[in-house]
C-alpha cells in the first residue's frame, strides 16, 4: 500500500479595513442608540443596542479568527489555525441566542406596563441604524458564501439593518396609535427574526465543530465521484472534515483494480478543489484483492 497526499490550497481572505469599519461605525452607534434608548424610553432601541454591542464583540472574535487562520502551522498545531474561525461561528451564534433571551425577557416583563416613548426620537435613531448596518453588512457580502466566519458577520449586519427597519416602523405604529405596547412586542419580533437568521449559522457551525461533513459537500456524490476515477474499484474509510471556515479536507482509501495503472493523484487532487471545495485531499491507495482490504475495513 502506498500513501499519498495532494495540496491546493486556497488563500485566505484578510477583510482587516471591513472589520476595522464594521467595529468602529458600530461602537459608536451602540453609544448613540443606549443614550437616545434611555431618553426615550424604548426597549426597542434598548434591545437593538445591546444587540449590536454583542455584534461587536462577535466582529472582534471574527475579525481575530481571520488572523488566526492565516498563521502558518507549527510543530504543535499542524493544521494550522483555521478552526479557530469555526469556534468564532459557533460562538458569535451562541452570542445572539443569549441576546434573543435577554431582549424576549425585558420585553416579556415590560408587556405588563408599557412606558411611554418618545416615538419621533426612536424612528431617527432607528433609521440611521438602517444607513449604517446596511453599509457594514455589503462590506462583508463578497465573502459570505465560501467563509461561515464572514457568514456571521454578514448575517449581523443585515439583522441589524432589518431590526433597525423594524423600530421604524413600530416607532410611527405608536405615532398614528398611541399604543406603547407596541414596542415591547416589537421586541419579541425582532428577536424571533434573530432567531430565524441565527438557528442556520448556529447548526452549521456546530457540525464543523464536531468535523462533520460540510454543509455544501454531498457525501454520496462525493463518494460516486471517486469511485468512478480510471483505475479506482472501490473506496473506502472516506472522511471529509473542515480545517477553517473556508477550507475542506478528505482522505480516503482506493481500492485499485491491479492491472490498472497508477492514479494520476494530482489531477484528481484538482478536480476535488473545483467541483467539491476540498483543499487538502490525501489518499491511501491499495493494490491487489479487493476482498482482503486493509484491517480499517469499509465504510
Amino acid at each position: 500500500m502506498s500513501h499519498e497526499h495532494t495540496h491546493d490550497h486556497a488563500l485566505p481572505t484578510k477583510p482587516s479595513k471591513a472589520f476595522a469599519l464594521a467595529i468602529g461605525f458600530n461602537l459608536t452607534f451602540v453609544a448613540v442608540e443606549w443614550v437616545f434608548g434611555i431618553m426615550s424610553h424604548s426597549l426597542a432601541l434598548i434591545a437593538d443596542a445591546g444587540h449590536n454591542l454583542s455584534d461587536v464583540l462577535g466582529l472582534a472574535l471574527a475579525w481575530a479568527a481571520v488572523g488566526l487562520a492565516s498563521r502558518k502551522p507549527s510543530d504543535r498545531f499542524t493544521y494550522g489555525y483555521g478552526r479557530s474561525s469555526i469556534l468564532a461561528a459557533l460562538f458569535n451564534s451562541l452570542l445572539l441566542m443569549a441576546a434573543i433571551g435577554a431582549i424576549s425577557w425585558e420585553a416579556v416583563r415590560r408587556l405588563a406596563s408599557p412606558p411611554p416613548i418618545q416615538a419621533t426620537t426612536v424612528i431617527w435613531v432607528a433609521a440611521v441604524g438602517i444607513v449604517l448596518n446596511t453599509g457594514t453588512a455589503l462590506l462583508f457580502m463578497k465573502d459570505r458564501h465560501h467563509d461561515l466566519n464572514l457568514r456571521g458577520a454578514f448575517l449581523h449586519m443585515a439583522m441589524d439593518a432589518l431590526v433597525s427597519l423594524g423600530v421604524v416602523i413600530g416607532g410611527f405604529l405608536v405615532i398614528w396609535t398611541g399604543w406603547n405596547w407596541v414596542d415591547p412586542v416589537l421586541s419579541l419580533l425582532i428577536s424571533l427574526v434573530i432567531l430565524i437568521g441565527t438557528w442556520d449559522l448556529l447548526k452549521k457551525s456546530f457540525v464543523l465543530t464536531l468535523d462533520g461533513v460540510p454543509h455544501a459537500i454531498e457525501l454520496p456524490e462525493l463518494r460516486e465521484f471517486l469511485s468512478a476515477w480510471p483505475g479506482v474499484s472501490q473506496v473506502h474509510d472516506l472522511h471529509v472534515w473542515a480545517m477553517s471556515t473556508t477550507e475542506n479536507a478528505l482522505s480516503a482509501h482506493l481500492v485499485m483494480d491491479p492491472e490498472a495503472d497508477e492514479p494520476d493523484l494530482a489531477e484528481l487532487g484538482h478536480q476535488l478543489h473545483h467541483r467539491f471545495h476540498i483543499d487538502h485531499p490525501t489518499f491511501q491507495v491499495e493494490w491487489g484483492d479487493p476482498l482482503h482490504l486493509c484491517r480499517n475495513g469499509h465504510r
